[in-house]
C-alpha cells in the first residue's frame, strides 16, 4: 500500500483529459494536477524552455511526494520525457508511447495520421515510436497550433472552431488515413468537430485513455495501490488564472473543481 499520491501536469487544462480517465480507473487513488496556464502553450516554445518549465514543475510535485509523473503534455513529453526519467528515483509516464500503441494495433491501411502542436511534430517522435513497432506504417503528421487556445478559451464548439478544424483536417482526408493520433491532451475536447470534418471511418486514438490504463498498469506492477474505501482526494494547482481553469476544467470533468491553488514555479 502506498498512501502517495500521483502527479499529474501540463501546459494547461488539456492534461485534464488524462486527469479523468485516471479518476475512472484508479477511484481510491489521489491525484495532484498542475496546470502552466501561465506559460500556456508549449507547442509554439524552445526544446530547452519547454525542459526548463517541465523541471520546475516535476520537481515541485516530487517536493510534494508523489509515487509517479504523468507528463500530460504531448510537446512536454516529446522534449523532456527523457531527462526526467533520469532525474527522478518513480516511475515517470508520458503520453506519446500508449497513443502511439494503440495506432498501431488498430490501423487497417497502413496509413496514420498524427495532430498535435508545432514542436511535437517538428519533433517527428510519433514518426519514430510508430516506426518502431510497425515499419510498414505511413505517418501523416500535421501540426495544428490554434486548437490548445481554442480549448483554453472553451470555444469547442464554436463555428470558428469548426472552420480552422477543417482548414487543418481536410489535407490529411485526402490522405486516406483510417486512424488518426490525437497527439496532444486538449485535442480529445475537440473530438466532435474532428469526427464531424473526417468522417466516422476514421479512428480518432485518444492518449489520454490509453496513458490512464498504462498508469494502472505501472501501479500494479510496482505495487503501489492506494487501498482504501472511499473516493481519492484531489489537489489543483496551476500558475495563473485559477478562475479561468476552474471554469473551464469544471465543463471537461462534468463537474466542479475546488482546491485550486495559484503557485509560483520560478523565473
Amino acid at each position: 500500500m502506498d498512501k502517495r499520491p500521483i502527479g499529474i501536469f501540463d501546459s494547461g487544462i488539456g492534461g485534464l483529459t488524462v486527469f479523468k480517465e485516471l479518476k475512472k480507473l484508479l477511484p481510491g487513488e489521489d491525484i495532484i494536477y498542475l496546470g502552466d496556464t501561465a506559460r500556456v502553450p508549449y507547442g509554439t516554445k524552445s526544446k530547452d524552455t519547454v525542459i526548463k518549465f517541465s523541471i520546475q514543475i516535476a520537481d515541485f510535485l516530487v517536493r510534494l511526494n508523489v509515487k509517479l509523473i504523468v507528463v500530460a503534455c504531448n510537446t512536454s513529453s516529446s522534449c523532456s520525457l527523457s531527462i526526467l526519467k533520469r532525474r527522478y528515483n518513480i516511475p515517470v509516464l508520458g503520453v506519446i508511447e500508449p497513443g502511439a500503441e494503440v495506432a498501431a494495433r488498430v490501423t487497417r491501411n497502413f496509413k496514420v495520421g498524427v495532430i498535435g502542436t508545432k514542436a511535437t511534430v517538428s519533433s517527428g517522435v510519433y514518426e519514430k515510436e510508430l516506426e518502431r513497432l510497425n515499419p510498414k506504417i505511413d505517418v501523416i503528421a500535421k501540426s495544428c497550433p490554434l486548437f490548445v487556445p481554442l480549448v483554453e478559451e472553451g470555444w469547442l464548439k464554436e463555428d470558428v472552431t469548426k472552420m480552422v478544424a477543417k482548414r487543418y483536417l481536410n489535407s490529411l482526408k485526402r490522405k486516406n488515413i483510417d486512424v488518426i493520433v490525437l497527439g496532444c491532451t486538449h485535442y480529445p475536447l475537440l473530438k466532435p468537430v474532428i469526427r464531424e470534418v473526417l468522417g466516422k471511418g476514421v479512428i480518432l486514438v485518444d492518449s489520454a485513455i490509453q496513458t490512464a490504463k498504462t498508469v494502472k498498469e505501472i501501479i500494479s506492477q510496482n505495487k503501489i495501490y492506494n487501498i482504501k474505501k472511499g473516493k481519492g482526494k484531489y489537489r489543483f494547482y496551476v500558475t495563473d488564472e485559477p478562475e479561468i481553469f476552474k471554469k473551464v476544467g469544471s465543463k471537461i470533468l462534468g463537474s466542479s473543481i475546488g482546491n485550486i491553488k495559484k503557485v509560483e514555479l520560478g523565473i
